[in-house]
């Protein structure tokens, strides 16, 4: 674990969405189901059920398992899964229609935190900001537009942004690169291992885990820095930026 008084050389933030910046239960249970139903394609709910256990939830609980494709996979990876278990649609039309659904997810999304102020806050303390999801980069947007946050990023990636994918370490090199810092100066927050793995490959200064997601300090201990209950306590966390 790293103190605080060790953070000085921390300059930008890069945030997981979904369980970092959402709260992944109450935001995606709804969504998940949905996504099993159009897989199913009519095939009923014993099918649906099936589904939904075979990408990591269990639908009497709506609870996800961490590290499963719902919580940290890609719409063509989750695609696919729903294939492997008797989906009987094609991985494309799928991947165009989950992609379709998660874009218009951001209606049942339940923020983290009023994250308009709270990005509001970091931007003037002078952190760079970027958003790096598994999710597609449309989804990303409408979710900071809703939230009132876009204006305060300066980065958005998605997996079809052209960064790659998690755990690969493009995204946290995308934005570096746009941001002009050093991976040594950058945080990776998120709510899964997929997120520390992708900040680990990129050699990032600071990997920090949250608790509102599928992720539990057993889980994600190991890998993190740190564990907070959510973002908000990065305000704690972090000393004042060293503005340029």
């Amino acid at each position: 674990m790293a103190d605080a008084a060790d953070l000085s050389h921390i300059k930008g933030l890069l945030f997981d969405k979904d369980g970092t910046l959402i709260r992944y239960d109450e935001s995606w249970g709804p969504v998940n189901r949905e996504a099993a139903r159009i897989a199913a394609a009519g095939g009923g709910v014993e099918l649906e059920e099936r589904l939904m256990n075979a990408c990591g939830m269990d639908p009497a609980t709506g609870k996800t398992r961490p590290d499963s494709l719902f919580a940290a996979g890609t719409a063509a990876e989750i695609a696919a899964g729903f294939v492997t278990a008797g989906s009987p649609l094609a991985v494309g039309p799928l991947t165009i229609e989950l992609d379709d659904l998660f874009v218009r997810a951001s209606d049942f999304s339940v923020p983290v935190t009023d994250l308009g102020g709270y990005f509001g806050r970091l931007k003037a303390r002078g952190f760079k900001l970027g958003v790096a999801s598994s999710d597609n980069e449309r989804s990303i947007r409408e979710t900071a537009r809703r939230f009132g946050f876009i204006e305060h990023l300066d980065f958005i990636a998605g997996y079809d942004s052209g960064h790659g994918c998690k755990p690969e370490p493009g995204m946290v090199l995308g934005f570096c690169k746009a941001v002009g810092l050093e991976p040594s100066q950058v945080a990776m927050v998120g709510d899964n291992n997929h997120d520390l793995h992708m900040g680990a490959a990129a050699g990032v200064g600071l990997k920090v885990a949250v608790l509102t997601g599928t992720g539990s300090p057993a889980t994600l201990e190991a890998m993190a820095d740190h564990v907070l209950g959510d973002i908000t306590g990065l305000e704690t966390l972090l000393p004042q930026a060293q503005t340029a």
